[in-house]
């Protein structure tokens, strides 16, 4: 298996009834323009049935401290609890009228599918990104995304991690090391520092 995954929480709606959650670890981004993930959910899920359905949905990125939230929303089934309820989690109103964001998330993706795939065990659905929702708190003082300050969780062969430290950046395997500066010697001539 390819791992760890990220973890994410789906929110998603039927035109009737409330909404749902899912947790699903097979997800990623697979286009930029137009920006586009990709989420996968068996058939037999409560809310692949909702999905089809309206065709919308949220993701939304967990952190640590909601790894319980997350595991309850993986074992359970939307037919028989009410997740937002058994979980405490709040839905929160998105901009595009599709289903709840997760308020307790940092960052929120509000989606629509683009096309679907039936892959044998799973359904992929591959949506548009029609809105991103980030916490103040994860923009620096450039305005740069601080994705790293989140505390998010991964998953890997059946257990929950928390991301760990930063190992390099794109691309500084290449990037050149800045020169150090020249100084003189005690004869004047200028030497290697």
């Amino acid at each position: 298996m390819l791992w760890p995954l990220p973890v994410v929480l789906v929110a998603c709606q039927g035109r009737d009834g409330p909404p749902n959650l899912l947790t699903v670890v097979w997800t990623g981004i697979v286009c930029s323009r137009p920006p586009l993930l990709a989420i996968a959910v068996t058939p037999e899920r409560h809310s692949h049935a909702l999905l089809l359905e309206t065709g919308r949905f949220s993701v939304n990125l967990p952190t640590t401290a909601l790894v319980r939230a997350v595991d309850l929303c993986g074992v359970t089934s939307g037919r028989d609890v009410d997740k937002w309820q058994r979980t405490g989690l709040t839905p929160a109103a998105g901009t595009t009228g599709g289903p709840p964001l997760v308020a307790e998330c940092p960052v929120n993706l509000e989606c629509r599918v683009a096309r679907r795939l039936e892959l044998g065990s799973h359904t992929l659905f591959i949506a548009e990104i029609e809105q991103v929702h980030v916490a103040a708190a994860l923009i620096d003082g450039k305005g740069r995304l601080a994705l790293e300050r989140a505390g998010l969780l991964s998953w890997c062969h059946g257990h929950y991690y928390a991301l760990g430290r930063q190992l390099g950046h794109f691309g500084f395997s290449v990037r050149r090391k800045p020169r150090r500066p020249r100084r003189a010697s005690a004869s004047g001539q200028r030497r290697e520092g």
